[in-house]
């Protein structure tokens, strides 16, 4: 197969699922529930930097929890995994991500990062030495994954702020058992500003081939986080990045990913490419319906399944290389 056909079976599957029409707009973010619902993009991005973009690639939306992967890398470079870990923790819920129940019953601490409430504390652990210094780290940091400047949609900023009653509840029992402190206010604008930073899905695909590149943006060459953080980002994606559908996905599909309710999905196969998929039509886990759809079909395609071991690799490598290739 050559690389033309990788960008053919994308465009083939682009063409096979935009008449779906099942799903449902995320209408509790009232910014969200403005989106065309017949969106729909791909992107794939390579560790040479190639990428094979379909569909509406260049669509602008807001990253929402797909933030919450990077916000929590950053985290793991201000305090280290063990310091970390005594904060929040990396347990998968089997609950929906707003649940205000996920909390252990022993430590207090979040079960993991991917979640609402351990999101919240992540974010909150963001060192600066004032509000407007967090998020310009914070932006940097996107920028350095992306590799160019980012910016917050105040539109949808503003909407999460004024109706994130429920995120506020869930901040308030942390300050309570102590896995915050009290700038709750501060913390929860810095995360509602992280869900509302505008990407596209092409920038999507950069991040996760950024990520499955030992932490080193292919089209730039910067270091956006330190390898040595990396497998513990790709671990909690893998057990936890997709909610109570997690189990199912490392079933079906079975590469670390994350999604979030606009309606975006990154899939991060390592040392191998960057996967993105944006169509804000959502199931009720609150993933992409199309996207879910668009990754079954890749990892069966090229065997991207972690278990698959050297037979999905040599698929996709064949691909690119086409005629000659190391199958």
């Amino acid at each position: 197969m050559a690389i033309a056909d990788i960008h053919a079976f994308l465009q083939d599957l682009h063409t096979q699922l935009k008449p779906l029409s099942e799903g449902q707009l995320a209408c509790y973010i009232p910014e969200l529930a403005k989106a065309d619902p017949h969106w729909f993009g791909l992107s794939l991005v390579t560790l040479d930097g190639r990428s094979f973009d379909v569909g509406d690639a260049q669509q602008t939306f807001t990253i929402q929890s797909i933030s919450k992967v990077f916000v929590y890398g950053m985290a793991l470079e201000d305090y280290g995994r063990e310091n970390l870990l005594k904060k929040v923790g990396v347990e998968p819920t089997g609950d929906p991500f707003n649940s205000l129940i996920r909390l252990d019953a022993d430590s207090k601490r979040p079960d993991n990062p991917m979640v609402n409430a351990g999101a919240i504390a992540t974010t909150s652990l963001i060192t600066g030495k004032a509000p407007a210094d967090r998020l310009n780290r914070l932006l940097a940091m996107f920028k350095r994954y992306v590799g160019r400047e980012v910016f917050i949609d105040m539109s949808t900023f503003l909407s999460e702020r004024a109706t994130g009653h429920r995120n506020r509840a869930m901040a308030h029992l942390m300050l309570n058992f102590g896995m915050i402190d009290e700038h709750i206010d501060e913390a929860l604008d810095l995360y509602f500003q992280q869900c509302s930073v505008l990407v596209n899905v092409h920038d999507l695909a950069v991040m996760a081939a950024t990520l499955a590149n030992q932490g080193v943006n292919p089209l730039t060459g910067e270091q956006a986080v330190g390898s040595e953080h990396v497998r513990d980002i790709l671990s909690v994606m893998y057990t936890c990045g997709m909610y109570n559908f997690a189990g199912e996905w490392a079933f079906r599909v079975g590469i670390p990913a994350k999604s979030g309710v606009s309606g975006g999905i990154i899939a991060v196969v390592p040392n191998q490419a960057g996967i993105a998929v944006f169509s804000p039509l959502l199931d009720e886990h609150g993933n992409s319906v199309r996207g879910l759809r668009v990754f079954e079909a890749l990892s069966k395609q090229y065997g991207f399944h972690l278990f698959d071991l050297c037979l999905g690799r040599c698929r996709f490598e064949a691909a690119l290389q086409g005629p000659g290739g190391p199958c």
